[in-house]
């Protein structure tokens, strides 16, 4: 037991080194391990005492590994990746039956694109529990860092030293009206149209919002927002009492196409979509589950 306990404060002060090289930042690296500044400096000047060079220059203006601290830190990144796969599949081998994935989407693709995915897998390893909620992109993104979720599902993924993402789906983007909008009687629509309605877009903090903006702007359109909301179901309450058209995923109304209270128009000009991914923490060590219910959401093998 107190091998065990001597390797785990081992493999934490990997983390921590590791964590300290990532941000940049002693204080930063301390709120993260929930440890004190003070204790972050000690175990870096435990680790260049022991061996004997500088691993971190600390000047003023600069903040950075050495050569050496590199070479460490390339080092630790391997051996903790090691140590999690150990885990890993330690896991596998005692709880072969009672494996849980924890999966977070935003709304739009977790009621819709996910779900065939999920009956699949279901049908695949029925012993497998899927545990999935429906996320901010922000907030799966700060899941999936703290270790929360094993997997995400967001729009326009945003890439960084710590994510690795994968193409899930392009949903297409379509115009959506009213039954009452003499526009929702067209089979299709050009985009530039689209300046010429009451307009209600999604918020401008949203990954959406922006890729949409790229797009009307691609296509030299100017558009005036009467209302903006940061949520699907808001635009979609709003566009059926024909307050106005918002371009959205089809994906996101399906129902509400079923139930004939809102309309697509599909646009004509091409590559109008959204694109989707899968998020996994870099370097994270999966079980044979989670690689393949990645594997199934991406299409092909992960490395």
């Amino acid at each position: 037991m107190e091998r065990l306990l001597r390797t785990q404060m081992q493999i934490e002060a990997l983390r921590i080194f590791c964590d300290l090289a990532q941000l940049g930042s002693f204080s930063a690296a301390a709120d993260k391990n929930m440890i004190s500044q003070s204790a972050v400096s000690q175990q870096l000047a435990q680790l260049e005492r022991s061996y004997n060079c500088q691993l971190i220059n600390r000047h003023r203006k600069s903040f950075g590994l050495t050569p050496a601290g590199q070479l460490y830190y390339n080092t630790c990144r391997d051996m903790i990746s090691r140590h999690e796969n150990f885990q890993a599949a330690l896991a596998d081998l005692k709880n072969s039956d009672r494996t849980r994935i924890a999966i977070a989407a935003i709304y739009s693709i977790g009621m819709h694109s996910l779900q065939p995915y999920i009956k699949e897998f279901i049908s695949l390893y029925p012993d497998v529990n899927l545990n999935v909620e429906y996320l901010s992109n922000d907030r799966i993104y700060e899941s999936l860092l703290l270790g929360r979720i094993d997997v995400g599902l967001v729009a326009m993924a945003s890439g960084g030293p710590q994510i690795q993402s994968y193409k899930f789906a392009d949903e297409p983007l379509v115009l959506v009206a009213s039954p009452q909008n003499s526009i929702s009687k067209k089979s299709q629509i050009d985009i530039d149209m689209v300046q010429y309605q009451p307009f209600i877009a999604f918020s401008r903090n949203l990954p959406t919002r922006n890729w949409i903006d790229q797009l009307l702007i691609r296509y030299n359109i100017a558009v005036k927002p009467v209302m903006e909301f940061d949520n699907v179901e808001m635009i979609k309450r709003v566009v059926e009492i024909n307050s106005g058209v918002a371009i959205m995923p089809e994906t996101t109304i399906q129902n509400e196409l079923a139930n004939g209270t809102l309309k697509s128009i599909p646009f004509s000009n091409k590559n109008i979509f959204r694109p989707t991914s899968v998020i996994l923490r870099r370097n994270r060590a999966m079980t044979k589950h989670l690689r393949s219910f990645v594997e199934l959401l991406i299409g092909k093998a992960v490395k």
